[in-house]
């Protein structure tokens, strides 16, 4: 029997689609809920499930459950809020989607936290204690990101994820992509925490040899980046990250990237059409200077994986085989071939509502269906270049000739091929 003088919070991870068929190891930790739970009072007892990897326990004795929610897991996240307010417990919902979406997210929550954790969730805490949770919390100015509490780590589920070390750097992007909410969630802000308390919450990481950084573009302010950069030559590690291709504009930036251990960057080159980038809004991004861009990144042993969306107003059916062919020649290491999901608060999904062409807002389908009608091809279509691509991308003779033998960090490079193949043939 638990004691009635500790309050119990559960914070809750929905799972994906995918893995709600299957509990299984999944590529990260819920950062951000580790940072919640830090967050909470010390005399509450906290707790974190990632449905992605274990099942919920409804039954559990709470007094509070806290659920984030990206728009493709709101629908689970409602379900799952709706069955615990059915036995009387008291539901905070928060993250991207009920950020963008409070007043549907406040029908299955006692409260909506709009933004940011930090500066509101104590009060949110300090409400529910007296019995007065408010509908709504938000965020009046944006918090700082000094003197930020290390996240609970010890919290997450031993050995259920590839990449146990997480840690983040920075907040938001300094661009306006019209199908990112990132930049709408973090209010078009870009912040950067103090170097040293960076490195601070590294050295409490066990053993770290390989660190991903969560961050939606380690190189958006390029002053603080090579500051960082220098800052971790000395800790000898490998890590991963994403990036805007501005980095390859400063020779300085991509020479500190590599000494400091970048093994692999994420890229979103979005397209290989400047009339599809213009569409989107990717000013940063220009078709002719890819190869340069690419080449100076490889030249540097830093590999790349590129994000490219397929299917937006720009595209014929031509794009899928030209995309492919270019990933291919360019020999990148990894690259996604995804089509666009129009989410809520984004330009791009306003500018699809007003037209008429979103033809569902059944939430659970925002990560594996086309919940659009595009405009130069059918939604058949696009799903099926989309699977081409992928598959074609990721057969045997495609890694061959791509990565080969003679690559920095081999079997890494081979292994996450590996992953990516198996994903896509058990998937599709």
């Amino acid at each position: 029997m638990r004691k009635v003088d500790r309050m119990r919070l559960e914070l809750i991870v929905p799972a994906t689609n995918d893995n709600m068929k299957t509990r299984r190891k999944v590529l990260t930790p819920p950062l951000g809920m580790a940072m919640v739970a830090t967050l909470t009072p010390t005399e509450i007892d906290v707790s974190i499930t990632d449905e992605n990897i274990t099942n919920i326990d409804f039954e559990k004795e709470v007094d509070l459950v806290g659920i984030t929610a990206l728009t493709s897991t709101a629908q689970r996240a409602y379900e799952i809020a709706d069955i615990f307010r059915a036995r009387a417990v008291k539901v905070v919902l928060g993250g991207f989607h009920p950020s963008m979406l409070p007043d549907e997210a406040s029908q299955h929550a006692d409260a909506v936290v709009i933004g940011e954790a930090e500066g509101i969730w104590e009060h949110v805490i300090e409400d529910f204690k007296a019995g007065r949770l408010q509908k709504i919390y938000r965020q009046q100015e944006r918090p700082s990101l000094r003197n930020l509490p290390i996240p609970r780590r010890d919290l997450f589920a031993k050995g259920a994820y590839y990449i146990k070390n997480t840690i983040s750097a920075t907040r938001g992007c300094p661009y306006s992509c019209s199908f990112c909410s990132v930049n709408v969630f973090f209010d078009h802000t870009y912040r950067c925490r103090p170097v040293e308390e960076v490195l601070k919450e590294i050295d409490t990481l066990n053993n770290v040899k390989l660190l991903f950084f969560v961050d939606d573009n380690i190189v958006g302010n390029p002053k603080f980046a090579k500051e960082l950069f220098r800052a971790l030559i000395p800790y000898k590690i490998k890590w991963f990250g994403q990036a805007s291709v501005t980095i390859a504009k400063d020779d300085e930036l991509l020479k500190l990237a590599a000494a400091s251990g970048c093994a692999g960057l994420l890229i979103g080159f979005e397209s290989i059409s400047p009339a599809s980038l213009a569409t989107v809004g990717k000013s940063t991004n220009v078709v002719d200077e890819y190869q340069d861009v690419i080449r100076k990144i490889h030249s540097n042993g830093i590999g790349i994986h590129g994000f490219f969306i397929v299917g937006l107003d720009e595209d014929t059916e031509d794009v899928f085989m030209r995309t492919l062919r270019f990933a291919q020649n360019m020999r990148l290491e990894s690259a996604g071939f995804a089509y666009p999901t129009p989410l809520p608060g984004t330009a791009f999904y306003e500018s699809l509502d007003k037209a008429g062409r979103i033809i569902t807002r059944d939430w659970s389908r925002y990560s594996d269906d086309i919940v659009f009608e595009p405009k130069l091809m059918s939604r058949e279509a696009l799903y099926r270049g989309h699977v081409w691509a992928s598959h074609e991308f990721f057969k045997l003779s495609s890694i061959w000739r791509r990565i080969g033998l003679a690559r920095r960090n081999l079997a890494l490079l081979w292994l996450i091929n590996l992953l990516w193949r198996a994903h896509y043939r058990k998937r599709y």
